[in-house]
């Protein structure tokens, strides 16, 4: 009750020096924590964002990689950082959706301990196969599983991550027994996809795109629900699986006591950069189609995330760590 009371009060302050904080924000450098290594997708979209957004409101803008259990070190950190504006965060749709799921104490509520400031876009995840394997559509893949349950296998960035639901999703919708192998980043997954240890992976365009010079895999088609505009040609797993969708987000988010106006002075400057002809095209080229939403959306995201995701890893039989 003490905390409860202390929470509230402190609350009561914030929202009291908040038009002050506003006008004077920002007076000092910003830290925009990111939960995975450098050269991840969300590290690579906080830097991208980060320069151009340090010129606009005329401080640095610092990136802190806290990597660790799939995000969630980083998270608990900024559910507890002080919500001034001076500390944000590149969520991803596993951090926020899949994890509260996966292990049993992930030291946050995606819900209730951020404050979304915009949903930056969708990390584009495909289908790939290694060029060994006798099949050229999602519609050969998916028969050649049927006439041969149980050994093909594909491979995933890791347990819970979307690459992974994808597989799952997949096999769910199509009736096929293939079998998962997790590994500890997309770039291991792609690897063994490349060397024919497995006969597919759903990976990240990022991942997979540089790979196609060598001519041993291919790309089948990508996990969204439409195609992705700056690779049209590739089909969707919905066209020939209808229903299919497996959508991989990122957003940016603050914790959930940073003030309205502050929130809505990020979500400006951050959307306007996303919208720049040079960032969309340089995440476009990274895989990363750019939405930036007003942060309702991204909170209905995280909201429908929890529920889709929840069922879907309780009928795959994942169990939380």
């Amino acid at each position: 009750m003490r905390s409860f009371v202390c929470r509230i009060a402190g609350l009561v302050l914030l929202a009291s020096v908040a038009p002050a904080l506003a006008q004077t924000y920002p007076n000092r450098p910003i830290t925009i924590v990111v939960g995975y290594p450098p050269g991840a997708s969300s590290d690579l979209l906080a830097r991208t964002v980060g320069e151009p957004l340090a010129a606009v409101l005329g401080q640095p803008v610092l990136i802190d990689n806290r990597a660790g259990a799939g995000g969630n070190v980083a998270a608990a950190y900024v559910a507890r950082a002080p919500g001034d504006g001076y500390t944000l965060m590149v969520g991803t749709d596993a951090m926020m959706t899949s994890n509260i799921y996966l292990y049993k104490n992930a030291a946050f509520d995606p819900a209730k301990d951020f404050a979304p400031i915009t949903n930056a876009g969708a990390n584009i995840i495909c289908l790939a196969v290694n060029n060994e394997l006798p099949v050229k559509s999602v519609a050969e893949l998916i028969a050649y599983a049927r006439a041969n349950p149980g050994k093909l296998s594909f491979g995933s960035s890791g347990t819970a991550s979307p690459h992974h639901l994808s597989g799952e999703l997949l096999r769910q919708m199509a009736s096929i027994d293939i079998l998962h192998v997790p590994y500890k980043g997309g770039g291991a997954a792609a690897n063994d996809l490349l060397g024919g240890h497995i006969g597919m992976a759903f990976l990240s365009l990022s991942s997979a795109v540089p790979l196609l010079t060598t001519g041993k895999i291919r790309i089948l088609a990508v996990v969204e629900k439409s195609r992705y505009a700056a690779m049209p040609d590739i089909p969707t797993i919905a066209e020939t699986v209808p229903g299919f969708e497996m959508s991989s987000w990122l957003g940016f988010f603050a914790p959930a006591v940073t003030p309205d106006p502050l929130i809505a002075r990020l979500h400006d400057e951050i959307v306007r950069i996303l919208k720049t002809d040079t960032v969309k095209d340089k995440l476009a080229s990274l895989g990363f189609a750019v939405t930036a939403t007003a942060p309702g959306e991204l909170a209905a995201a995280v909201k429908t995330g929890l529920e889709v995701r929840g069922q879907l890893m309780k009928s795959a039989g994942i169990q939380p760590e």
